[in-house]
């Protein structure tokens, strides 16, 4: 008899969801009520599956071990016969209602072996390969919850969830590369700006490193802007929350480029920030906001 009842593993579940900060909401109350537990359910594995990648001081044979380890106990999970962590109780009932949700949540645990055994990438091609495993399959999810999983809100989800990859890769370069010795930034378009990874640890801004962040930042305001539609074409909550995810992302990018290159200055949201979010992602203010940055 397991030592968790389903509400109690639930609970879990979403502890873990709001114990943690994200530039980004995360199963916010403005979601739909039904749509929240799933999604602090599927937050917690990846949540956990990400430690299993980053934290503590295992090596990496112990963290790919680790990372079977999800995998195995996922796929029990989808068969009904989940172990004694309460993450798998939960997503075993999530799976129960959604088992098209298994190949993403399998796509998640891809990315962070990439984590494990990959760290450059040699040109954007590579970066967004990455992105198909470690962002993409989150809004494929979401879709799946939502009952709006077509073509064409799929292409505008992965734009938009591989924007906001980008985005995180840009405002955590330094941290990315002094923790964890990776660097998420194609390595020909490094070379072509002339940057290297000394100018990565260097807290003050270089010409070299301010063309090569511009040159970034301008690419993913685009691609983000590419998949700005799906916030309109979801209605209610789910689509309030999405453009407040697109403004956020549409935010850090902003504080990159008013960075000048100097990669070592926060891009974290503030107060201010948040309430510029929120007041532009009613729906009129948004498709103006949009439209006039696309013009």
């Amino acid at each position: 008899m397991s030592a968790y009842s389903l509400h109690q593993a639930y609970q879990h579940c979403q502890k873990i969801t709001e114990s943690h900060y994200e530039n980004f909401p995360v199963a916010s109350i403005l979601l739909p009520r039904q749509l929240r537990k799933p999604i602090s359910v599927i937050y917690a594995f990846a949540r956990m599956a990400d430690d299993f990648a980053d934290e503590g001081t295992h090596t990496d044979t112990q963290r790919t071990f680790l990372l079977q380890q999800a995998k195995d106990q996922l796929q029990q999970s989808a068969k009904g016969m989940p172990s004694q962590d309460p993450v798998y109780i939960a997503m075993a009932d999530v799976l129960k209602e959604k088992p098209a949700l298994l190949e993403p949540l399998q796509d998640l645990l891809i990315a962070f072996n990439m984590d494990v055994n990959k760290h450059r990438y040699h040109d954007f091609g590579e970066v967004m390969q990455y992105c198909r495993y470690s962002a993409n399959p989150v809004g494929r999810m979401l879709l799946m919850l939502y009952g709006a999983d077509s073509t064409r809100n799929r292409a505008y989800s992965d734009a938009v969830c591989s924007a906001l990859q980008l985005a995180n890769f840009l405002q955590d370069i330094q941290s990315d590369y002094t923790l964890r010795k990776r660097i998420y930034l194609p390595a020909d378009e490094l070379a072509k700006f002339g940057v290297n990874e000394k100018h990565l640890l260097n807290s003050t801004e270089n010409s070299q490193l301010t063309a090569f962040m511009h040159f970034q930042t301008q690419r993913v305001f685009k691609l983000l802007q590419s998949g700005a539609p799906l916030g309109l074409r979801l209605k209610g909550r789910v689509g309030l929350e999405l453009r407040m995810m697109i403004l956020g992302g549409w935010k850090v990018l902003e504080k990159i480029h008013h960075n000048q290159g100097d990669i070592s200055l926060s891009t974290r949201l503030n107060k201010r920030d948040w309430l510029w979010i929120v007041s532009h992602a009613l729906s009129s203010r948004f498709t103006v906001y949009f439209k006039r940055l696309t013009q």
